[in-house]
């Protein structure tokens, strides 16, 4: 059986997450790693359409995620996560449901995320019309212990994702593999 492992991508809204995620799936795919998907725009019409975005209701929509990953990695699933996941304390949870964590905190300025918006959300929340907006009207703390930083403002996706794959070889969780 494949080692398997939990990446999760965390970061603001439009910080590269999905694109990110959707390369790495492919890529650990071609080396015959069986993954699963979790990504953070479709989750909450599937998992949790009757949460709302209060912090009690990230927690319980991460912590449900989380517990398909730890169930999925038991049985050589490795698993990709593109979901916020704003809260440190709420991450250090994670780490502790999900052996194998490997978290990539996906660094970005606010400015690049307004203006890779195009539902007009930042707008909307920097102008105040937009309650509970992750690193706007609601915070987004900052990975204390993340094992990898990439700077989406600067980096190109497809280095992005070289980066996460050595990460990951370098902790012994692919090993043999590519």
């Amino acid at each position: 059986m494949q080692p398997a492992f939990t990446v999760w991508l965390t970061g603001p809204p439009n910080s590269g997450k999905t694109t990110l995620a959707e390369i790495l799936r492919d890529e650990l795919t071609s080396l015959d790693c069986p993954v699963e998907l979790f990504d953070g725009n479709i989750l909450r019409d599937k998992l949790s359409p009757n949460l709302g975005f209060s912090r009690s209701d990230r927690e319980m929509h991460c912590r449900r995620v989380a517990y398909f990953c730890s169930v999925l990695n038991r049985h050589g699933v490795a698993c990709i996560v593109a979901l916020i996941a704003p809260y440190e304390e709420l991450r250090q949870e994670l780490r502790q449901e999900i052996p194998e964590y490997y978290e990539v905190f996906l660094d970005c300025p606010l400015d690049t995320l307004a203006a890779r918006d195009t539902k007009g959300l930042y707008a909307k929340a920097l102008a105040g019309e937009l309650p509970n907006f992750t690193g706007v009207t609601d915070p987004y703390e900052i990975p204390a212990a993340a094992e990898l930083t990439l700077d989406t403002q600067d980096e190109k996706p497809e280095q992005c994702v070289a980066a996460i794959l050595r990460g990951l070889r370098e902790q012994g969780l692919l090993p043999g593999l590519g």
